[in-house]
């Protein structure tokens, strides 16, 4: 038995056959399933790129240039842009903001914003969508106060805080 691996025919024969078998392996099964995950992955990039696009028409300021996009921010115009899409009027919120400081070599501005009345579903749309937009916003601290005889009216205190 020992002798038979010291016969090279043994290679001569095994060897092609291997490599006929893996070639079968790779034409059968590998190749296939390359194609299948290639196609798969295609459909899938061109419904990214769709939602891409529609993210661009819709808008296309998230493009710009994070050193233009940050020396950019304004509380007043991003809360307005947001207030205005979940349509609470401007008489419905108050904000105030502090100038920008530097505190351990990290640029932050902060300010407090007040919903007036406002529903808890349109709040959180409103939260979702200003974070969701600028990263670099955290809001820091919420206090909600139900208003007295209505059912589903809060008034919102939210402290934000964005980072340069």
């Amino acid at each position: 038995m020992a002798d038979i691996y010291k016969n090279p025919t043994l290679y001569y024969i095994l060897v092609p056959i291997i490599a006929a078998l893996w070639s079968l392996l790779i034409g059968s099964v590998y190749l296939p399933d390359a194609e299948r995950n290639w196609q798969a992955e295609k459909v899938q990039y061109i419904k990214a790129e769709k939602i891409m696009t529609e993210i661009l028409n819709l808008d296309p300021e998230r493009l710009a240039d994070s050193k233009t996009a940050t020396a950019e921010f304004d509380y007043t115009s991003a809360i307005d842009k947001i207030a205005s899409r979940f349509k609470i009027s401007a008489t419905n919120y108050n904000l105030s903001s502090k100038p920008a400081r530097t505190k351990s070599g990290q640029k932050s501005q902060e300010c407090q914003v007040v919903l007036k009345k406002i529903d808890i579903t349109r709040f959180a749309k409103f939260l979702s969508a200003i974070q969701l937009r600028w990263a670099n916003l955290q809001c820091e601290k919420v206090t909600l106060t139900k208003t007295k005889g209505l059912p589903d009216m809060w008034k919102v205190d939210l402290n934000f805080k964005y980072y340069y």
